[in-house]
């Protein structure tokens, strides 16, 4: 049982800047909500129609993030630092191509958005601001790639404080953009996306520069940055990215495909269905940044070959998720009037998320389980099955359930989200079930 504590003392100390950090990436959307939703609903509605489509390929950019990790985490723990530095110069290499892919889907897709049925209103303010964010993908996967870097080397501190510095610029340029502050045009919508592509590359130099001049991690930096990128390695992540942002596609879609459907009901539902979206992955960033822990601490444990300590760092891991998810969804049951006021003074738009929350409480019980399962899975390189897990608990099950209770049984939005909250308690089941039946035989 001692054993036990230490691990989850350890797993708990690398994971709080994680999460920090998680939770700063994610104060850049809520913000963006936040000030948005005080320009209007057609605004906030329009957000999340945004939103929704770069969620898809914001899932590449993840998985990439992800495999960088994995493959570094595991070079650490056999004391490899080279080949770390390696992961990171063939990392960074692909996600500028990632990144220069990603920005052309989006802007090629915009003239195809009428086609998605939005509201008129949503149609008519919504392609600057993907203009905007799509661009700040060249910032954005980098970024992504070097943070992976740094955390999988137990070296999280600095890269959480240069995104926390992100954060408050953000909010600093969404208040000059979207309102027009300091001379410069009330943009609204669009405001935020400049706002949003102008604070990610600044973070990207500080990173950058963190980088090169940090003591810690210059052991691990490749001696030639500028030589051709080595074909092996390059494979090696791109084999492990590929099933990787599957998973999130198939998880990520499923809240896309969610979104259209609850447009359906009007400008008023897809309001409030971003507001329960983003409080949602808000905290949802507890979970995952203590799932990110666990996969570089498994990813450490394996290459080490100590399966004891293994199963004691999933088990801690475990418990805490789950304790922090009830605490999570208390809240959104007891004080769900008052979260949503906070987003909107549309009274409409506020009953119907409270309603959402309500689900939304459940939903994050689950969704805790099955992230730190999946990422112990991950940890320990079992990505594919896992990925057939997730396909046909969302895609066979969830959206279909939803559709049925959203329309047929006309629920509406709550509908959907009930849906989505059935297929998560399966997936978290099935996941589960996997991961300690490759504990036992590891």
């Amino acid at each position: 049982m001692h054993t036990l504590f230490q691990e989850n003392r350890k797993t708990l100390l690398l994971a709080l800047p994680l999460i920090a950090g998680q939770l700063s990436q994610m104060l850049l959307g809520l913000t963006d909500t936040l000030m948005v939703g005080r320009v209007g609903t057609v605004d906030l509605a329009a957000a999340a129609f945004g939103n929704a489509l770069l969620h898809l390929p914001f899932s590449f950019a993840i998985g990439l993030s992800i495999a960088v990790s994995i493959q570094v985490a595991h070079w650490f723990g056999r004391g490899q630092l080279r080949d770390a530095g390696e992961a990171l110069r063939n990392g960074l290499f692909i996600s500028v191509l990632l990144a220069i892919a990603l920005m052309a889907l989006v802007c090629f897709s915009i003239p195809f958005l009428g086609y998605l049925d939005p509201p008129d209103a949503v149609l008519a303010i919504v392609p600057p601001y993907l203009y905007w964010i799509g661009f700040s993908f060249l910032a954005m996967v980098p970024t992504m790639v070097i943070k992976s870097f740094a955390e999988a080397q137990s070296e999280p501190w600095m890269v959480l404080w240069i995104q926390l510095g992100g954060v408050v610029l953000n909010i600093a340029l969404n208040a000059i953009f979207i309102f027009g502050y300091l001379g410069m045009p009330s943009m609204g919508l669009t405001g935020a996306g400049v706002a949003t592509c102008l604070a990610r590359f600044i973070t990207l130099g500080a990173l950058f520069y963190y980088l090169f001049n940090s003591r810690r991690l210059a052991a691990a930096l490749p001696p030639l940055w500028w030589r051709r990128p080595e074909r092996t390695e390059c494979r090696a992540l791109t084999k492990m990215a590929s099933p990787l942002s599957g998973q999130l596609l198939i998880e990520i879609g499923a809240f896309t495909v969610s979104a259209f459907l609850i447009g359906q009901f009007g400008a008023t539902a897809l309001a409030a269905h971003q507001i329960a979206l983003t409080c949602a992955m808000t905290t949802f960033m507890l979970p995952l940044g203590l799932s990110m822990a666990v996969t570089i601490r498994v990813s450490h444990a394996v290459s080490a070959a100590q399966a004891l300590r293994c199963r004691q760092i999933v088990l801690g891991a475990q418990c805490m998720g789950i304790m922090i998810m009830l605490s999570c969804a208390l809240v959104y049951v007891f004080l769900g009037d008052r979260i949503a006021a906070g987003f909107t003074e549309d009274l409409e738009v506020v009953r119907v998320t409270v309603s959402i929350l309500a689900v939304v409480a459940i939903f994050q019980l689950l969704d805790g389980i099955q992230v730190i399962s999946g990422a112990a899975l991950r940890g320990m390189r079992d990505v594919n099955f896992p990925t057939g897990i997730l396909f046909a608990c969302f895609w066979l099950i969830a959206i279909p359930l939803g559709a049925v209770l959203g329309f047929w049984a006309s629920f509406g939005a709550l509908g959907i989200w009930s849906g989505l909250a059935i297929g998560l308690a399966l997936a978290s089941v099935a996941l589960s079930i996997r991961l300690w039946r490759k504990l036992k035989c590891f």
